[in-house]
């Protein structure tokens, strides 16, 4: 049964309702903007108190039975208000589950902001995201300069609320209509990215609605229902029971974990250390986003079994592997738990010749594996047909070099994703050593160029193209495989680097969480820009 209550704040007063036991936890339900309100969100705020939690919704500003004008109202406003009736409704403490509905999402990013650990769950619907310049200002009637600041093309890439989701590390669920003439699929795909990085995510596709999902919920039970279970997954454990009683089971007998760290840098999974009561350290990964846990059971699969090649090669410092759910059977994502190894992940410029020597020598090793059974056979990650590159005869040019079948090559054992972000250093100066080469679940069987290729482009994105053009000679002086000769050899390179385009920064997330933080997009488009350009010189 839902109450209905009229809360005061700041000269206004704002209508919701609420019902349910707050000790599970409060679910806050906001509505869009528009012509939306609170009334056909009643459903799922029922669903939410059937499920054991308190349930509370309100109407913003001018919507709905809340007095005051839509026109007055701004994004910070709203914020304010859902913290007013928060605070008066569901308490001082206790975990909130906060779920928003279009304009909402960037009130849920607020509120996580404000709020912190407290906030356990999130269910972001359709979710718009703002540029801070837009927080302050008036909503107006449509045609002000709110509206103006939004509707800037590529406003909404810099929002802060986009920080906030990459740093919560709670349960998120986000629903992704069919359909949706009103937030574009680059905002939602940035708000999956986010979410992604940090959280035990799951995305919620409901292939036949449209924008409005309040509506949706409202009209499909089934689906409400579904949802809201999958918003209070794992409550306690922030969305994480499942993976943590796997992981507990693996330890034996005794054995617990007693701290648990996100690590930086990873891109295509969530890196998590956790130490052991005895002291020492395990890491898991965890494939969270959806491309890649759609490809978990594969990934991790080879993983696991090259992990257990590798624990017999000299001088190939790979983790030990402790046990894997590729197809998240047991664990609430594609899962592998393997041994910690000492070191960290170098992306700075100190000690950057003696690195990429290291880097080089390392390489080659890798390529002097030679296994009992071929991995399977080198994936080019782009193609003629699929590369976006800007406008220009140089992208013409590099374009055509891969418009070819691939060069004859001999063979051999590849990490296929080898470059600096997935190699531990450890030492300074003439200590520096590699203790630990990370990342196995690309490896393949193919030519040594596609792996000097991979390493020379992150080097030139990373430190600028001479680094990148310069490995090849590198890898050639620590002993590395014969490489192709020139046309062949620029084949590979252009491969790897046309793979970057259109978005060189693309992968420089992870980097920049390293603190790397002058590597905006415009120096990363401009880096490889100029590295294509000097293999064209020098290779052509």
């Amino acid at each position: 049964m839902l109450f209905d209550f009229a809360h005061d704040h700041d000269g206004e007063r704002l209508s919701g309702v609420y019902g349910g036991d707050p000790s599970g936890g409060t679910a806050v339900v906001m509505h869009g903007a528009g012509t939306s309100s609170t009334e056909r969100l009643h459903p799922l705020v029922r669903e939410f108190v059937a499920h054991g939690c308190r349930g509370l919704a309100f109407d913003f500003s001018g919507h709905g039975e809340s007095t005051g004008k839509v026109s007055e109202l701004s994004l910070r406003r709203r914020f304010e208000q859902a913290v007013s009736v928060i605070d008066a409704y569901a308490g001082v403490d206790g975990p909130l589950v906060l779920v928003g509905f279009s304009m909402s999402g960037q009130t849920v990013a607020d509120l996580v902001r404000h709020y912190g650990d407290r906030v356990a769950a999130l269910g972001l619907c359709a979710p718009a995201v703002y540029t801070a310049e837009a927080w302050d200002v008036p909503f107006e009637y449509g045609n002000g300069r709110f509206s103006g600041i939004i509707r800037r093309p590529d406003s909404w890439r810099e929002a802060p609320a986009l920080q906030v989701l990459r740093a919560y590390e709670g349960r998120a669920v986000l629903a992704v209509p069919g359909t949706d003439a009103v937030i574009p699929s680059a905002v939602t795909e940035a708000v999956q990215d986010a979410l992604a990085a940090r959280a035990q995510y799951t995305r919620f596709d409901l292939p036949d609605a449209q924008h409005q999902l309040g509506i949706w919920f409202r009209d499909h039970g089934e689906d409400r229902r579904e949802f809201v279970e999958a918003v209070l997954t794992g409550l306690d454990d922030r969305g994480w029971t499942a993976t943590r009683a796997w992981v507990a089971k693996q330890l034996g007998h005794g054995r617990s974990v007693t701290d648990m760290r996100l690590l930086a840098g990873g891109w295509s999974s969530q890196m998590r250390r956790l130490t052991l009561d005895d002291g020492t350290a395990l890491v898991q990964r965890a494939f969270v986003k959806p491309f890649f846990r759609h490809h978990g059971p594969a990934l991790l699969t080879r993983e696991a079994n090259v992990l257990t090649l590798l624990a017999g090669q000299e001088g190939i410092p790979a983790p030990e592997l402790v046990a894997v759910d590729a197809t998240a059977e047991h664990c609430d994502h594609p899962t592998l738990l393997m041994s910690a190894l000492p070191g960290r992940v170098r992306v700075d410029g100190e000690d950057l010749d003696r690195r990429l020597d290291l880097l080089a020598a390392q390489l080659a090793r890798v390529h002097s594996v030679v296994p009992d059974e071929r991995p399977r056979t080198y994936q080019a990650w782009t193609s003629p047909e699929r590369v976006r590159t800007p406008d220009g005869p140089l992208w013409e040019r590099a374009v055509d070099v891969i418009r070819r079948d691939p060069p004859p090559y001999e063979g051999c054992f590849l990490h296929r994703d080898f470059h600096p972000g997935n190699v531990l250093f450890t030492g300074d100066g003439p200590k520096l050593r590699i203790t630990g080469v990370v990342d196995w679940v690309e490896t393949s069987w193919g030519p040594a160029d596609l792996d000097v290729a991979h390493c020379s482009t992150a080097l030139a994105l990373l430190h600028g193209p001479a680094y990148g053009l310069d490995f090849r000679e590198r890898y050639e002086a620590h002993g590395g495989r014969d490489l192709a000769d020139n046309p062949d050899h620029l084949y590979w390179r252009l491969l790897d680097a046309l793979h970057y385009c259109p978005d060189a920064a693309k992968p420089a997330g992870p980097w920049r969480e390293l603190g790397r933080d002058d590597l905006t997009s415009e120096v990363l488009a401009e880096r490889l820009e100029a590295y294509v350009d000097g293999l064209l010189h020098r290779y052509r």
